[in-house]
């Protein structure tokens, strides 16, 4: 039977898994926790091996869809749960990757509220949830709903996901659950649709419009995940770094060569975008951020834990160009000061 009451707070994390292991964040995050002396054991999970070392962490090779998840919670006693195995790619077909993010994720917490053992959530969410409109506010706060709810791709599955985390929530009342929704990461590690379509040897911008970006750098990222994981921080957050960019000022500090193209021909570059930079097109929530952007409020996370990101999102973006050798004496800058005569 599931458990139904518990302590009413829970104990240190001692046993922790964590999901997606063997991409960057999680990789990233196992590494954090596994420093921290109170964990005992950090268990990694993921449908492929890592390839990079893990140190002390236990690797797993599991699909978190299939009830091999409840098996290993179960029997290694984990406490804490620290879900990053959510698919952003659009290269990975749409279907499987519903699966991943939606199926899978109901599987994990249904092995979660089974459990005895288990104390603690952290789930990775996304500032997707809000949607990108032309009717949004200036900044979401996590009170705000989307004025119009993301309808397809990751966005839609984030939604999905957060909803089932209600939903347990309600189910196991004792558990303390961390649902974090994160701006766009950036970082010397990151590889996301977002990155790839900053290397595309000439970006297309959607005519008429320049929306208001945010970025959170990948280390920024790690530290918010490993304080929700040994501290006790229930709720939801925004996590970004402060201040925002406008798309043109990050591809001008990018040394990008770019092209305003109008909104329904943007997805002719989808074929320059799978050669040269590893997309495979653009997804309908990708446009509208590009067209719309989207801020987030991140006081209450900042209140919360008494913390400030290091980077801002200038600073993040900034970090991010020079690891890839960008900006504007790179090869790309010369490219567009050749274009433009």
């Amino acid at each position: 039977m599931p458990a139904e009451s518990g302590p009413a707070k829970p104990a240190a994390a001692r046993v922790v898994l964590v999901t997606g292991v063997s991409r960057f964040l999680g990789a990233r995050v196992a590494h954090a926790l596994q420093a921290d002396p109170g964990i005992e054991r950090v268990i990694g999970v993921d449908t492929v091996p890592p390839t990079m070392p893990l140190g002390r962490t236990e690797f797993v090779r599991v699909d978190i869809r299939t009830p091999g998840i409840a098996k290993i919670i179960s029997s290694a006693r984990v406490d804490t749960v620290v879900h990053l195995n959510l698919v952003t790619s659009a290269s990975v077909p749409r279907a499987k990757v519903k699966e991943l993010n939606v199926i899978g994720t109901m599987q994990l917490l249904g092995a979660c509220q089974r459990s005895p053992d288990a104390r603690k959530l952290v789930v990775r969410s996304s500032a997707a949830v809000y949607g990108s409109s032309p009717m949004d506010p200036a900044v979401f706060t996590e009170r705000d709903e989307p004025v119009e709810a993301p309808t397809s791709g990751y966005a839609k599955d984030a939604v999905e996901v957060e909803g089932y985390v209600r939903g347990l929530t309600r189910r196991r009342s004792d558990l303390t659950v961390s649902v974090l929704r994160f701006a766009n990461f950036v970082g010397p590690g990151v590889d996301s649709p977002l990155t790839r379509y900053l290397r595309m040897p000439v970006v297309p911008t959607v005519l008429g419009f320049d929306p208001r970006l945010q970025f959170v750098h990948e280390d920024d990222g790690v530290e918010v995940l490993r304080r929700m994981t040994v501290e006790d921080h229930p709720g939801c957050y925004n996590v970004a770094g402060d201040g925002v960019l406008l798309l043109s000022q990050a591809l001008r500090r990018a040394g990008r060569p770019y092209v305003p193209v109008p909104a329904p021909s943007i997805s002719l570059f989808g074929d320059m975008g799978r050669r040269f930079a590893g997309m495979s097109g653009f997804s309908p929530e990708l446009l509208r951020w590009l067209t719309y952007g989207r801020v987030i409020d991140t006081s209450a996370l900042e209140e919360e834990l008494a913390w400030r990101p290091k980077y801002g999102s200038e600073a993040a973006f900034a970090d991010f160009v020079a690891a890839l050798g960008l900006g504007r004496h790179g090869p790309a800058a010369r490219l567009a000061s050749l274009l433009r005569g």
